[in-house]
């Protein structure tokens, strides 16, 4: 079972990942550097250090699935 403690949603529009708010700041509509085919490989078990470009806060994405990504840290 997923802990949604260290989950967040996300969205993919137009081949770039979403998320609507930071969970740090509290920005809107967050575009991530990230791509939907880094999202396969984090689902296969690689690790992904994402840095948010709002406020430059970092977590490491551990997994996902079609709507929410797993982190190292409690975002909510």
């Amino acid at each position: 079972m997923i802990p949604f403690a260290k989950a967040w949603p996300y969205d993919v529009v137009s081949g770039d990942v979403y998320v609507q708010s930071c969970p740090f700041c509290g920005c809107d509509n967050v575009l991530l550097p990230m791509k939907p085919k880094e999202l396969v490989s984090v689902r296969e078990g690689k690790k992904k250090l994402l840095v948010f470009p709002c406020c430059h806060n970092r977590v490491t994405v551990l997994d996902s699935d079609a709507d929410y990504i797993l982190t190292d840290q409690k975002l909510r």
